[in-house]
């Protein structure tokens, strides 16, 4: 299976944080599921680590490509359809990083690893 990591989910994984659910630990652990973390998710880090909202980050921040590659996920590059579809997404929901991922899970049918039922509005397959 492919799926896509939400960033928070991502975080968690390369934490060892016990805020990951069982079913989610599962399924990225598993070495036959393609698991992809999105360039949204690099810039989200990066952005909320300059901020100073992502502590004990910093080593994530500084090397997003590198937690990937180590971790065996794939890298999922945002497209110019990616970028039109998160723009013209409906409803309220302001984050942009979100949005992204929302966009891409949609146009490539990816379910979303993730806790943040936001996703649910946007009929993607969530799973946690």
């Amino acid at each position: 299976m492919r799926a896509l990591l939400d960033t928070h989910a991502f975080l968690w994984w390369i934490a060892d944080s016990g805020r990951l659910s069982r079913k989610a630990r599962r399924l990225i652990a598993d070495d036959t599921n393609n698991i992809a973390v999105s360039a949204a998710s690099a810039w989200e880090i990066a952005t909320k680590h300059r901020i100073g909202r992502l502590p004990g980050g910093e080593a994530v921040a500084l090397d997003v490509a590198g937690c990937i590659s180590d971790q065996g996920f794939s890298e999922l590059p945002i497209t110019v359809s990616d970028g039109e579809r998160a723009g013209g997404l409906p409803g309220p929901h302001r984050d942009p990083f979100d949005r992204m991922l929302a966009a891409q899970a949609l146009a490539r049918g990816l379910p979303i690893i993730s806790i943040d039922v936001v996703f649910d509005r946007y009929g993607l397959n969530r799973l946690w």
